[in-house]
């Protein structure tokens, strides 16, 4: 079976991404999309370094960096350049719903299903997980499940949607991707919503991604600026 996933360089979709490998896919076709967030660029290298990770294990794994970011022009979120700071502070905070970016998923999700399409690949596999449902609507079972009927219905049966993490959390993403053969490359992931390269440690993304590991009582192979931060949300 051949998927197409939404690459975005962060480590739910690395796990995912790791995930059907393991499962045996025959070709993992990864969309990375430029739409004019912050950290964009951050997390196109992310995403670009993953996938070749994966090629170098001499697996079947092939990139798509696709740029929308003009569609996005005039949508209101802080998560977009356009946008006022990044919030601070905990995940769950009603301030995180500020980098909410309208309809993004749906969107993607359509591109995705059009590429599964073309080249005649089964499955678009999302990587959403039940962190997000408290902040994000296009991340919710609800959503899933209305998404799997419109691309059957839109390609005529021949592609569907997969959520394999959708009633997990972050900390029980990362036990999966530490059993994999190979493990999730988590030193190669980018999770942070802030413009600059070394992650902040301090907006709500970072937050929650840094919990997840000392949940598991692992150290978070990459760098940051504020390492400990969350500390005070423990």
């Amino acid at each position: 079976m051949k998927h197409v996933i939404g690459l975005s360089g962060g480590m739910d979709s690395a796990t995912l991404l790791g995930y059907l490998l393991d499962q045996g896919s025959e070709q993992v076709h990864c969309c990375s999309f430029y739409y004019g967030s912050k950290h964009g660029q951050w997390e196109l290298k992310a995403a670009q370094d993953l996938v070749e990770f994966y090629q170098s294990q001499g697996l079947p794994v092939t990139g798509h960096q696709i740029d929308v970011s003009e569609a996005f022009n005039e949508f209101k979120s802080n998560l977009l350049l356009s946008g006022e700071a990044i919030p601070e502070g905990h995940y769950e905070h009603e301030s995180m719903s500020q980098t909410v970016v309208p309809g993004r998923n749906l969107i993607l999700a359509a591109i995705m299903a059009g590429l599964a399409e073309s080249v005649e690949a089964e499955v678009v596999a999302l990587g959403v997980h039940s962190g997000d449902h408290h902040i994000y609507p296009d991340c919710r079972p609800n959503f899933i499940t209305t998404l799997y009927s419109v691309i059957r219905a839109s390609s005529d049966g021949k592609v569907r949607i997969q959520a394999p993490f959708l009633n997990l959390d972050k900390t029980e993403i990362l036990k999966i991707g530490y059993a994999l053969n190979p493990p999730t490359p988590y030193h190669l992931t980018r999770t942070c919503y802030k413009n600059q390269e070394v992650s902040c440690g301090k907006c709500g993304s970072c937050v929650e991604r840094l919990s997840a590991f000392n949940s598991i009582r692992q150290t978070d192979p990459i760098s940051y600026s504020n390492y400990d931060y969350f500390k005070k949300f423990l």
